[in-house]
């Protein structure tokens, strides 16, 4: 009997006198955040909180949240329209933010809702023509029932350029788009968006060049090429090239003819504009992605281990993943010329990799999944402070991956580094605006170099200046047309040498050429692809039949509103076929009289 009044006075006890806990398992606890942000780029960030009682005898006396990489300003914390006291610590880069309740809710699924706001600087960047938003992942050991993001953002920022994950609604209002995303396992970790058409960097190269030969030497140089993510315009390259052509993995290769012992700096200045989403560019041909496809000595791909994981991985967004996370970037290798292991080393020592190793291993998985790929070799804006003073003094560019995309028809660049570095942001979907091309090494794995590696003597300055830039007015390229004419002599036809130049300042696509013989269309194609200060050359054929028949006054070449009248010289053509025919008709005539006359052609000496 004493046993059952213990335990009978305990249980009133419990009842009538509920004891104060913070404990996860004791309650379920619900997060709905509320990211809105002003015309000037600051954050009003509000964590509307529901702690819901799982034991009748348990309250809450008090609550914690954790802010990983966040600096808080303005905290407050409200309950039911009065203000509740919040203690914050921080510790290793972590700020945790106590509140403490006036009040107990006690009862078996009773619940407490409360709202924690604060200013966070650190969502939103301007950088060049781009507003960036990240919102961060959820701190390690949250763990709410429900979480949902509202991410409130001004109109005036422009279009959505990219966002990741993908929002499960979107609302209007008073000058506000709304991207709601609901309880997902993506949204906890991480938000990335941009808003703005596309970023634009403004760029000055230098390339130093010289000919060791004691014969005139042809060199050429990798300028920055237009691609699907991104179009150069050029406001000068000194001195100008005598041609530019287009490798198979869409390089642009810059040719100068150096007289023996020359030395020669060239500088390449321009703007990029760099997009979110790939716009409508020349597909490759099947050789050319065949040879993104082939194993080097950097991508492995017949190796046992890289074609083992391969068979497991098999898509893009698995290497991708399995890259990301099974390497570690090891900071203290971020150095001018440094070695560079390649994808079976970087397999076998995964706490060694900087972005060549992440670039390469997602290659050569690629690859032997029989998916083409290729590398990327440029300029990353970063404000990771571990990396950007190196990138400010010397020329230490950044590697990153493309894989084909056979259903959209484009090379898709994506960044396993980044993606690691930034703790899981998604740098697959969506890439971002900060990447800007200057190489692509697709059937070489280490050529063409790209600027930066164009050094001589023992302390070489740097080369590489990069910064954000503003579109140019002048973006359209100029045409010239020349034409050499051949042959036309006599019976034998003419021929017209054509030469279409780009004269800057950006590429040209799809450009008609039509070849008229007088007012009559001969002749007519497209230059897919022909890049500023490149040349495409071609030959028309003029007919030339007897006494002029069939052949034109003059020949036209239209392309655009350029062109170019190319004159036949028709009748000196028919006056000098009418001679010759009238002196060869004399001569016969001259030969008959001869014989009709008798007279001898020849005699002998008496």
């Amino acid at each position: 009997m004493r046993k059952i009044f213990y335990i009978l006075a305990l249980a009133i006890s419990l009842f009538l006198f509920p004891k104060p806990l913070m404990a996860q398992s004791q309650f379920k606890s619900y997060l709905s955040t509320e990211y809105k942000v002003s015309e000037k780029g600051t954050v009003r960030v509000s964590q509307n909180v529901t702690l819901e009682n799982l034991l009748s005898d348990i309250y809450a006396a008090s609550f914690s949240i954790t802010l990983d990489g966040i600096e808080p300003e303005n905290v407050r914390a409200m309950q039911d329209g009065r203000e509740l006291k919040i203690t914050k610590t921080s510790d290793l880069g972590k700020v945790t933010l106590k509140i403490d309740f006036d009040d107990a809710v006690v009862g078996r699924g009773k619940r407490r809702v409360f709202t924690i706001s604060f200013d966070d600087n650190d969502v939103v960047t301007k950088t060049g023509e781009v507003w960036e938003v990240l919102i961060p992942k959820l701190s390690s050991g949250s763990d709410y029932e429900t979480y949902s993001i509202n991410l409130i953002v001004p109109k005036i920022f422009g279009e959505l350029a990219y966002i990741s994950p993908d929002f499960s609604e979107k609302t209007a209002t008073d000058g506000y788009n709304v991207y709601y995303f609901g309880n997902s396992s993506q949204a906890r970790n991480g938000i990335s968006a941009a808003f703005g058409q596309f970023q634009v960097f403004d760029f000055s190269l230098t390339y130093h060049l010289e000919n060791p030969l004691t014969k005139i030497s042809a060199i050429e140089i990798a300028i920055p090429p237009d691609g699907a993510y991104q179009k150069v315009n050029y406001r000068n390259i000194n001195p100008m090239p005598s041609d530019v052509r287009i490798d198979s993995d869409g390089n642009w290769l810059a040719r100068y003819n150096l007289a023996p012992r020359q030395r020669l700096d060239v500088k390449a200045e321009g703007l990029v504009q760099t997009f979110a989403a790939p716009r409508q560019f020349p597909v490759p041909s099947t050789d050319s992605l065949n040879l993104s496809l082939a194993s080097s000595d950097f991508w492995q791909t017949t190796d046992p281990k890289i074609t083992a994981l391969a068979k497991k991985l098999k898509t893009p967004r698995d290497i991708y993943n399995y890259v990301s996370t099974h390497l570690t970037y090891d900071y203290d290798r971020v150095q001018p010329n440094v070695q560079r292991l390649g994808a079976l080393k970087a397999l076998e020592n995964p706490q060694n990799a900087i972005c060549t190793e992440f670039t390469d291993l997602f290659i050569a998985l690629a690859r032997a999944a029989g998916i083409p790929a290729r590398e990327v070799n440029g300029y990353a804006y970063t404000e990771n402070p571990q990396i950007q003073p190196l990138s400010l003094v010397a020329d230490v560019l950044h590697a990153w991956p493309e894989y084909w995309d056979e259903k959209r028809q484009a090379w898709i660049p994506i960044d396993p580094t980044w993606g690691s570095t930034t703790g899981g942001i998604n740098f697959f979907d969506n890439l971002d605006l900060r990447h800007f091309a200057f190489v692509i090494h697709g059937a070489d794995a280490t050529k063409p170099y790209p600027a930066g590696s164009y050094k001589l003597g023992a302390n070489p300055q740097k080369d590489v200046f990069v910064s954000f830039g503003k579109l140019s007015e002048k973006r359209g390229s100029e045409m010239e047309i020349g034409t050499k004419t051949t042959g036309g002599f006599l019976f034998l036809g003419l021929k017209v040498n054509v030469k279409v130049s780009n004269l800057g300042p950006a590429g040209l696509y799809d450009k008609e050429v039509k070849v008229y013989f007088d007012n009559k269309l001969s002749k007519e194609f497209k230059i897919e692809r022909l890049p500023v200060y490149g040349n495409y050359d071609f030959v028309v054929n003029v007919p030339y039949g007897f006494f002029g028949q069939g052949t034109p006054e003059k020949v036209l070449i239209v392309s655009g509103s350029k062109t170019e009248v190319v004159p036949t010289n028709k009748l000196n053509f028919v006056i000098a076929n009418v001679s010759i025919v009238l002196v060869i008709i004399f001569g016969l005539t001259f030969l008959v009289y001869l014989r009709l006359r008798k007279i001898p052609l020849s005699w002998k000496r008496k």
